[in-house]
């Protein structure tokens, strides 16, 4: 953005301040700008323009006989305001409006939970009259409304900002929260009273000025006085976003967003918000485990487990393998890549994510897709379900005025499956098909562009970055990868860094004879569980026990993210600072890692050193590097009549962490098969219809679902619910369905 100028400069006056700003500046951050709070409620910038609702800022503009509300002026040249610290004129009209709130809200702060923490409650001792004048009975409602398992809503506490309905209207674009009725008799419920079920639910909770809008998980746990704002990065998805963990007595009892305007702008995910469950979960792994039977365990210290481990990876040397989750701190991904390539030798690692170094050439922050001019969404993955925040803010690109294009089964530009490499070689050319030209023009007009690559990608990203540069994209366009693991970047970077990047990565040829096993998530890839059962030693690290677990000679605790102090790399590349929030079950991984090197002549150090990485980092510069071929791509074969390619999608609410949050079972992907209209009317197919999918002598019912952006002669569900399927599926109306 380039800098003012001194046009773009207004001087104006408040409470007999200059101040010079920004023509269009709104007052209210002008006036803070100067040093003078203007009190609000409703107003709040990150929900778009301003509403003026609640009329807390009202205010004495010069030259206007009534009082404004503030929050809806912006900054003209000699613009005059006088705040009710200086006209008396705003003072009664700022009492007035506290007293008309006050009028049916309950006095019952010590109950509420948005007691200590709560600007009405801040902003009546310092704004408001000394005593109420009102003596007569207040209106009630019942009380909770439970308007999701997640979120409940006293009725007598609201006072109307619109906060939360102008979040589902303006931000998340869910529009389930509504405002009811008129006038004195508005009031807020969920459209058609059905559960308020959206990835971003939960924020309307932390926007809400008053205790009206309460977590169901946090509602009577604790108060301001005895709790620990911990401040930390989420680790359930590759954004990154910024959050206080809130403890208290060693739990965690919630999690609030921590604004990084470059990276969530405050918004978090339903999951990142809710799902602690695996934290409290009484079957975690507590203390280092060894095999003393064929499935046998017992607990050992963990000077024992790292003689174990040490006699193990020596008598493998040179056949060593990692299978990483993507999920360990780049501290912990780093002193396994130390002992393993530089002391023991590896065999190869299975990495979640490998990120080509060419993407480094556009990185850029989040916040940039908000400015872009076109968006070109590739991949067989909807963006929400792998990076919630992401689709955010490409709502917000498309509210001021971006194209988005995305090019998948569901795509404004519907194309096949597995589809995203060949179209991106195909608009890399000079020329592209009669189909993609206008396309191509576009992109090479726009000062603007953001590429975001949304499915599991060989190449690393390599076919966006190739793109990029056959563009030849300026320093205001950006390229988003998004990598299927929370820490995927990170990890990959610290493996790459202890030896050759064209080595060892990738489990090929024979069956290592040490595995070691990083985290639940490479437990539960089935590749690895056919490693582990070959090889002669395998150490696993894992908060729960699982399968891979069962063959393994050594077992470690491992720890989640809100347990553990350690470096994680978002989408961006950004470096940003997990901190530890409580106490894990069992030994840091850390300190295991540090007393295995000294075995084998390593100095790492049992704690972070987060030099260089501040509580809200900056995103490094970019560098230059060439993008080399990508890998080849076959196109997408055509299939018959009676067959359907079937389209898997991660769910953002999978995973064990919700799995073990109750109230978070009703986020879950519903038991549905997208079909596309042309099939659904082919195979007489209506919404709700009990479908069968058959391969490979696997069946599956579902239910239909028509999507009518699905590319005809593809079928796409969850992949929790479609185990076993795989490839060219057959579908059909199920049997047992009424005519």
């Amino acid at each position: 953005m380039s800098e003012l100028t001194p046009t773009d400069l207004v001087t104006i006056t408040i409470d007999g301040r200059a101040v010079e700003v920004a023509k269009g500046t709104g007052m209210v951050e002008a006036a803070l700008g100067a040093g003078i709070e203007i009190p609000v409620f409703c107003y709040e910038p990150r929900l778009g323009p301003p509403l003026g609702a609640c009329r807390m800022c009202l205010c004495e503009l010069e030259g206007v006989p009534k009082l404004q509300a503030a929050c809806t002026l912006t900054a003209q040249d000699g613009m005059v305001l006088n705040t009710a610290a200086t006209s008396q004129q705003a003072k009664e009209g700022q009492e007035a409006v506290l007293e008309f709130i006050l009028l049916n809200h309950p006095l019952d702060c010590p109950d509420c939970d948005k007691g200590g923490e709560c600007p009405l409650q801040d902003l009546t001792f310092r704004y408001g009259p000394p005593a109420t004048r009102m003596h007569f009975t207040k209106r009630t409602f019942d009380k909770p409304i439970p308007i999701s398992p997640l979120i409940a809503l006293d009725r007598e506490r609201c006072i109307l900002c619109y906060r939360c309905t102008r979040f589902s209207e303006q931000v998340s674009e869910d529009g389930q929260l509504v405002a009811m009725e008129r006038g004195a008799n508005s009031y807020i419920a969920t459209f058609e009273d059905e559960p308020y079920r959206a990835h971003f639910s939960g924020n309307v909770v932390e926007l809400c000025p008053v205790g009206a809008l309460t977590s169901t998980a946090y509602r009577f746990q604790a108060r301001p006085w005895e709790i620990q704002n911990v401040p930390s990065v989420c680790g359930h998805c590759s954004v990154g976003c910024n959050i206080w963990a809130t403890t208290r007595e060693g739990n965690v009892t919630r999690i609030l967003g921590r604004n990084h305007a470059e990276v969530d702008q405050g918004w978090l995910c339903d999951k990142g918000r809710f799902a602690v469950g695996d934290l409290r979960a009484e079957d975690r792994i507590g203390a280092p485990l060894q095999r003393v039977r064929r499935r046998g365990f017992e607990p050992i210290s963990q000077e024992d487990a790292a003689t174990i481990a040490e006699n193990g990876l020596r008598a493998a040397e040179g056949s060593v393998a990692v299978a990483f989750s993507g999920t360990e701190s780049v501290e912990e991904a780093d002193a396994i890549a130390r002992i393993i390539r530089k002391a023991v030798g590896a065999h190869a690692a299975l990495l979640p994510d490998d990120p080509d170094p060419a993407l480094d050439a556009w990185r850029a922050p989040l916040s940039a897709i908000r400015e872009a001019q076109v968006c070109l969404v590739f991949g067989d993955e909807p963006v929400v379900e792998r990076a919630p925040i992401v689709d955010l803010w490409l709502r917000a690109a498309r509210r001021d005025g971006a194209r988005i294009v995305t090019i998948g089964p569901t795509g404004s530009l519907p194309v096949p499956p597995e589809s995203a490499a060949r179209v991106a070689a195909e608009l890399a050319k000079d020329s592209p098909s009669e189909e993609l030209a206008t396309l191509h023009r576009e992109l090479r007009d726009a000062e603007r562009v953001a590429i975001i690559w949304s499915e599991d990608d060989p190449s690393g990203g390599l076919h966006a970055a190739r793109l990029a540069a056959a563009l030849d994209l300026g320093e205001e366009s950006g390229v988003y990868w998004l990598p299927s693991a929370p820490n995927g970047r990170g990890v990959a970077a610290a493996w790459h860094s202890h030896g050759s990047r064209d080595e060892a990565t990738g489990i090929v040829g024979a069956a290592p004879r040490a595995l070691i096993v990083s985290g639940d998530a490479a437990a539960a890839r089935p590749e690895v569980l056919a490693l582990a059962e070959q090889a002669d030693f395998v150490l696993t690290t894992s908060m729960f026990m699982s399968e891979v677990a069962g063959w393994s000679h050594l077992v470690l605790p491992d720890a989640a993210f809100l347990e553990r102090d350690g470096t994680t790399v978002n989408l961006e590349g950004r470096p940003q600072r997990q901190q530890r929030a409580v106490t894990a079950p069992g030994d840091d991984l850390l300190s295991f890692y540090s007393t295995l090197g000294r075995r084998f002549d390593l100095d790492i150090a049992p704690w972070p050193d987060f030099d260089g990485v501040s509580a809200q980092a900056t995103l490094p510069p970019r560098t230059s590097a060439e993008p080399v071929e990508p890998p080849s791509h076959s196109a997408s074969s055509p299939l018959s009549t009676d067959s359907f390619s079937l389209v898997t999608y991660r769910s953002a609410f999978s995973g064990r962490a919700v799995a073990l949050t109750p109230s978070l079972d009703f986020q879950r992907p519903a038991l549905t098969l997208e079909v596309s209209p042309s099939d659904a009317e082919r195979l007489a197919i209506s919404n709700g219809d009990e479908v069968t999918v058959a391969s490979n002598g696997t069946s599956i019912e579902l239910r239909a679902e028509i999507n009518r952006r699905l590319h005809p002669g593809v079928i796409r569900a969850a992949d929790e619910h479609t185990a076993g399927l795989a490839g060219a599926v057959s579908l059909s109306r199920s049997s047992n369905q009424a005519p």
